[in-house]
């Protein structure tokens, strides 16, 4: 029995719902959260370090945040249209990256809202452990990478870039 189609004309079976939303959404979202994680850890701990005043590492975390989220949704927006690599609209792409980057950095800055510096960094160190585990996780979930080694991987880097900015303060506080 043949099939009514040649085997040229034979449909291509779209990708999955479950490749399409990790592509279009937890790709997107993913890449915010890391950056927004991550790239805003050196300048709040510098900031914290440097001033001694929770309050001035607040406003370096929001600015971070915000400016960090306003960068990398448009970059994201603007990396490509979406027809050639299925990634989905760049606008809707672009929204998701920069608000998961908002979110990310602006997690680990809300406790610098406390008074106390001390109290602020202590929730902020657990805070930024807390996020680098839910990345790991993500990736894990999501991305299906070996847990153990993507939660090595994001600990890791975060750790890295972390003890930059406390470095930096330091540095910059003559101590």
């Amino acid at each position: 029995m043949s099939s009514p189609l040649p085997p040229q004309a034979t449909p291509t079976p779209a990708p999955p719902h479950d490749h399409t939303f990790v592509l279009q959404k937890v790709q997107p979202a993913l890449l915010g959260l890391m950056d927004g994680s991550v790239s805003t850890l050196a300048p709040i701990f510098a900031a914290a370090g440097l001033t001694g005043k929770p309050i001035d590492a607040f406003f370096v975390g929001l600015a971070a945040s915000l400016g960090a989220g306003i960068s990398m949704g448009l970059a994201e927006a603007l990396s490509d249209d979406g027809k050639v690599s299925g990634r989905g609209t760049p606008v809707v792409r672009g929204v998701i990256t920069g608000f998961a980057t908002i979110l990310g950095g602006m997690l680990h800055t809300l406790p610098f809202l406390l008074p106390d510096l001390r109290t602020a960094l202590t929730l902020a160190y657990v805070v930024v452990l807390a996020e680098l585990v839910v990345i790991a996780l993500i990736r894990w979930k999501y991305m299906r990478s070996p847990l153990g080694q993507t939660i090595f991987q994001v600990i890791v880097g975060g750790a890295v870039v972390f003890g930059v900015g406390v470095w930096l303060g330091r540095l910059g506080a003559g101590g």
